[in-house]
């Protein structure tokens, strides 16, 4: 007897849970055939500041974790990613990567997001320092996390250029609220699948699907968002992006201005606090 497959509903990711979008919408996740291979939400106005707000009570609680805790949660990222390597083969086929390359891209990004939790207790090290002054006083710099973060994610490598953009920004403290990629949507959400598993509190991750060109204006315009990885994003949203971040002063990071794997992407989510003290007698 022939049956008909259960289809899965993609959804939004909005603290830790899976709610389709307030408006209802939806739109076509293709193959590289041109093949309707689901359909995902497609996020409104509404849900990206739902988003935003959820993220901002989430922030104190995951920037107060201890920075091993944090390693030991982004690891658990890593290891629940590697057990679903099958999944995110067959998707990263779909959008028409061979096998090999398929298969390389998960390894890649699994080594990546354990790379980032090694930094978790050892960026503050090396970002942080105490400074040389003259007088009887101790002078130390420290880093501390921005808050609130937009992350546009590149288009290609779905999921590499997804994990390589919000890790990062999560070593730190930070919390996040991310644009996946328009065309390659479901590594997103299965991503988000991986999140929700992994012992990361809900709502310090916030996956958005839907047109970048409608949503990345109100991103750009929140005032609660504290900074923008612009990472995934045309030249024209950048345009957008740097317009809106002016309202607030948010810190943007343009496309191409560090590499998915550096420290350097750890940085610049992070504002230092210089803290005086005297030395006493």
């Amino acid at each position: 007897m022939s049956r008909l497959d259960v289809r899965k509903t993609y959804k939004l990711y909005i603290g830790g849970k899976f709610p389709r979008s307030e408006s209802g919408r939806s739109y076509p996740a293709l193959g590289s055939d041109g093949e309707v291979l689901a359909r995902v939400a497609r996020a409104s106005r509404k849900d990206l500041r739902d988003a935003v707000r959820i993220a901002r009570g989430a922030q104190p609680g995951w920037a107060g974790a201890t920075a091993y805790n944090r390693g030991q949660v982004i690891y658990r990222i890593a290891e629940t990613l590697e057990d679903r390597t099958g999944t995110f083969v067959e998707q990263l086929m779909d959008l028409g990567a061979t096998r090999a390359q398929a298969t390389r891209e998960v390894a890649d990004t699994v080594d990546l997001i354990v790379w980032y939790a090694g930094w978790s207790d050892k960026f503050a090290q090396v970002l942080g320092n105490l400074n040389p002054v003259a007088g009887p006083f101790f002078n130390i710099s420290t880093p501390e996390p921005t808050g609130v973060v937009g992350v546009v994610a590149p288009e290609e490598p779905a999921l590499f250029g997804l994990a390589g953009a919000v890790i990062p920004v999560l070593v730190p403290g930070n919390t996040t609220v991310v644009l996946a990629a328009e065309s390659a949507p479901m590594p997103a959400i299965t991503f988000a699948e991986v999140l929700a598993t992994s012992d990361v509190p809900g709502g310090v991750v916030n996956i958005l699907t839907g047109s970048k060109d409608e949503l990345i204006p109100w991103l750009a315009d929140h005032m609660d968002v504290d900074a923008i990885d612009a990472g995934g994003a045309a030249p024209d949203q950048v345009d957008r992006i740097q317009e809106g971040a002016v309202h607030n002063v948010k810190r943007t990071v343009l496309p191409g201005e560090w590499p998915l794997r550096s420290p350097y992407r750890i940085a610049a989510f992070t504002e230092t606090k210089t803290v005086w003290h005297p030395k006493g007698q």
